[in-house]
């Protein structure tokens, strides 16, 4: 993978991507077109059978990754259609490394929304971990039980929704305030009027960026 990577390496690309994120680690300079082209061949040509094996090589990606696009890699391979038997709650562990470890928006919010939260739907054992993460101490696990359902449409569990953000309805930081407008802005496009009336119920507590994201697509009439 690194060597695939390195291959198609861009210099030019790759100072702008890496100001972009705000990222302390560089970039190669590899699109995210081109990364999606090159983690499939990578994946198909080195196949596995073995969990233990497809569990190692993601964190090997990720703890040695010198370069952005090896973590974006991990994170691909962790999700990939062939391996995704093995997310179950045994691979809770893992992703909470990569979430923590991690600590910025882009890998959080992949790993949130495409892991995290089909994970939870498929294994409800698991709504008592999001429950804890929306009061841990870690910005980005608190993020990440706020957002964990974005995508999930009418089959959000609006009352888990409503426990994960509470927490953090009085935070002062970016990153949460910012996760509870959109995951409710997500919602609203599929349940407008229990979004509204969330956003009433708790006008005294939203911040203005909450409350201006949610309502971003709704019509309220105020």
């Amino acid at each position: 993978m690194r060597e695939a990577l390195a291959e198609q390496a861009d210099p030019v690309k790759a100072p702008p991507m890496q100001a972009y994120m705000k990222s302390a680690m560089p970039y190669r300079g590899v699109a995210r077109p081109e990364q999606k082209v090159i983690f499939r061949t990578v994946f198909a040509d080195h196949p596995t059978d073995d969990r233990t094996t497809w569990e190692a090589a993601v964190r090997e990606l990720w703890d040695e990754a010198a370069y952005r696009e090896e973590r974006y890699a991990a994170i691909a391979l962790l999700d990939y259609r062939a391996y995704r038997r093995w997310l179950d709650p045994a691979t809770l562990p893992l992703v909470e490394h990569l979430l923590v470890s991690g600590a910025w928006w882009d890998y959080v919010d992949a790993l949130a929304t495409r892991t995290v939260g089909p994970l939870v739907r498929r294994n409800p054992e698991l709504v008592p971990v999001m429950g804890a993460w929306s009061t841990d101490h870690d910005l980005w696990l608190r993020r990440t039980a706020i957002i964990h359902q974005v995508g999930a449409k009418a089959a959000t569990d609006r009352a888990l929704l409503s426990a994960c953000i509470e927490p953090s309805l009085s935070s002062k930081e970016f990153f949460l305030r910012k996760a509870i407008g959109w995951a409710l802005r997500d919602l609203a496009w599929h349940d407008p009027d229990w979004v509204v009336a969330y956003v009433r119920s708790h006008a005294d507590e939203l911040s203005g960026l909450s409350r201006r994201e949610a309502l971003k697509n709704v019509v309220t009439g105020e």
